[in-house]
């Protein structure tokens, strides 16, 4: 792992700080880059700030897939299988189910019944001031219609938008260090992000629409289009042409050494914007971000511990075993975190809910990869070429 993936829970802490510092001291700077957006209809749709930093942290996600990879998997149908039936009719379900009872009843005292959340009109949907749209209600906010929506329900939506992203571009680190096969967890990473553009849209309206809380669906597609699409495109297209006019070996030992500091970089620059509009929330409720990540925690946990011993009975070898495991418990938090500041707007409950996801990924994950090298011998092992 490099210094910055190492490190990465700290760099985190410290960007919450000079978030909240930010929010506190010069409130007028995060709220000018946040008006710094696309517009359709009169609505921010695309926040270019937001935009930029998240392009920054999925290129290199994208530009590390070699395609042809995605052919050979066939040969490897159960962990494959195993690892599309977790990450997508598994996982967004037990999210939603373990979130709702965590934030909508256990907690619901903690975070207030009758605390309220203000979020983004719904792209696409002419609605007047005191219309009502799922469990919420449009108000007028200085001149601006939103939509008033209970607080856990916001949490819950950020919830939702972690349980639909699954694999993030570290689930190689997580593969990598519990010594699982790495030609598995990149080809995953591959289907994953194809899956995703199918799929994203469609359980995050439908588990959203459940849930009470705005499903703009021009929104979600667009999102789709600009954080997933776009730089899957842009790492296809410039793999191909920078391996041919370089290299491969120029590719792997310094293109993709010099772009790794970069994505770390990008996310916390996100996340200091998005605690600069929370700060305030933090500062009166820090218990706040405990009442997220305990249910999150346990998503986690869940989802590892069933792919886990799933694989197992499946008499998978441990080297695609692990990889499995690690990819549907890890969540792709960049396109969460990007697309619910599209949705909700960056000070959100929801976008809040999503940062939160990204705080404890790291230990946790770290942990999950000690289980594994800690139980490695329940499995057989694939034969060394």
């Amino acid at each position: 792992m490099s210094f910055f993936e190492r490190y990465l829970t700290v760099w985190v802490l410290l960007c919450i700080v000079a978030g909240i510092a930010l929010g506190k001291i010069a409130p007028e700077v995060a709220q000018a880059l946040d008006g710094m957006a696309i517009t359709v209809n009169g609505a921010p749709v695309i926040s270019v700030p937001i935009a930029v930093c998240l392009f920054l942290m999925m290129y290199p996600i994208m530009v590390k897939i070699d395609f042809h990879e995605v052919v050979k998997a066939g040969k490897a149908a159960r962990p494959v299988g195993l690892t599309l039936f977790i990450n997508w009719a598994v996982k967004p379900f037990t999210m939603y189910a373990i979130a709702s009872f965590f934030l909508g009843t256990l907690f619901l005292a903690f975070i207030g019944p009758d605390a309220v959340d203000l979020v983004k009109m719904p792209l696409g949907e002419s609605l007047v001031v005191g219309d009502t749209y799922g469990a919420g209600r449009v108000v007028l906010v200085d001149g601006v219609k939103m939509l008033e929506v209970p607080l856990w329900r916001s949490y819950l939506a950020g919830c939702i938008l972690l349980g639909i992203a699954p694999c993030t571009a570290m689930v190689l680190v997580w593969g990598y260090l519990s010594k699982g096969n790495d030609g598995h967890t990149l080809v995953m990473v591959a289907i994953n992000s194809l899956t995703m553009l199918l799929l994203f849209g469609f359980l995050g309206g439908f588990l959203l629409g459940v849930g009470k809380l705005p499903v703009p669906w021009e929104a979600l597609l667009l999102s789709i289009g600009v954080y997933v699409a776009l730089p899957l495109v842009a790492g296809y297209g410039s793999r191909k042409w920078i391996i041919a006019a370089k290299g491969e070996e120029w590719f792997r030992e310094r293109f993709l050494h010099f772009l790794t500091p970069v994505t770390i970089t990008a996310l916390l620059v996100t996340l200091v914007l998005l605690f600069s509009f929370k700060g305030e929330t933090i500062v009166q409720k820090p218990l706040t971000i405990l009442w997220i990540a305990i249910p999150l925690f346990i998503q986690t946990v869940v989802v590892f511990a069933l792919g886990y011993g799933l694989a197992k009975l499946l008499r998978l070898s441990y080297e695609n075993a692990a990889p499995t495991a690690m990819i549907g418990a890890s969540n792709h938090f960049e396109v969460a975190i990007a697309t619910a500041a599209m949705l909700y707007g960056l000070s959100s409950g929801a976008a809040l809910a999503t940062v939160v996801g990204v705080l404890i990924e790291v230990p946790l994950m770290l942990m999950l990869v000690r289980v594994c090298l800690a139980t490695q011998d329940w499995f057989r092992h694939e034969t060394a070429n």
